[in-house]
């Protein structure tokens, strides 16, 4: 199983962030331990949603999805 996750900083509620994992609870104890350099200044992080998928490369797409345009808009919308 793969998963596209979306959390959101505890210290900063304005900084959130969107990624892919095969192992979610790892992921969340790397972002909030500060072993990501991407979020290592805001931690710690709360996870908001996580999206389960059978296949990588669906994982992947749907996260490149969320960073950019009409995506990055449904997040916003939908998920924060």
């Amino acid at each position: 199983m793969y998963y596209v996750y979306l959390i959101q900083s505890i210290k900063d509620s304005s900084k959130t962030y969107v990624g892919s994992t095969a192992n979610l609870v790892q992921r969340m104890k790397k972002h909030n331990s500060g072993a990501s350099i991407y979020t290592s200044n805001f931690k710690p992080w709360k996870l908001i949603t996580s999206i389960c998928f059978n296949e990588k490369s669906k994982a992947l797409a749907f996260e490149k999805y969320l960073k950019i345009g009409s995506g990055h808009a449904f997040a916003k919308k939908h998920f924060w």
